[in-house]
């Protein structure tokens, strides 16, 4: 072998070296930093792999099933595969303020656990939305959504679990 063709057989092997190095540090994690959502019939399937294992939850807001308490700032609702009152449904407890889009027949996202009461406790509620923005119209209270949050609900007031 001639000291040319050796010289080009090492430049390829370090290429080919560098190459694969670069590769599995762009893509040889990849799979820890996805984060999948189970949807309610996957996870009621599946209930005692996700206990207490922090997971995603995706689904669409059951109908009539939003319940707001603003003295203690929870959300309750429940989580469906589809908005149809049939569907397989997982209840959701929020100890946030919900997002300003937050309403029935949405599409949500939450973060959090799942216990074996059948409570998933989230920790953070994400819904879907459209790409437009539609600005406040004239007089509209930046906080009115509270309002129609309240209006949607069956019950006005929730009491927590252990509570007198």
């Amino acid at each position: 072998m001639t000291p040319v063709n050796r010289n080009r057989l090492v430049a390829l092997g370090a290429l080919l070296v560098a190459g694969a190095g670069l590769a599995f540090i762009a893509f040889g994690n990849i799979g820890d930093n996805l984060v999948y959502y189970w949807s309610p019939s996957e996870l009621l399937s599946n209930g005692d792999k996700a206990y207490s294992a922090t997971i995603r939850l995706g689904g669409v807001v059951q109908p009539g099933s939003i319940q707001w308490n603003e003295a203690h700032t929870t959300l309750e609702f429940r989580v469906a595969d589809d908005a149809k009152p049939e569907s397989k449904s997982v209840h959701v407890r929020s100890l946030e303020t919900p997002p300003q889009m937050f309403r029935e027949k949405i599409g949500v996202v939450v973060e959090g656990t799942y216990d074996q009461t059948g409570i998933f406790t989230s920790n953070r509620l994400m819904v879907n939305h459209s790409n437009e923005y539609r600005a406040p119209k004239e007089g509209e209270a930046p906080r009115q959504w509270q309002d129609t949050l309240a209006e949607g609900a069956t019950t006005a007031t929730v009491t927590p679990p252990g509570a007198p």
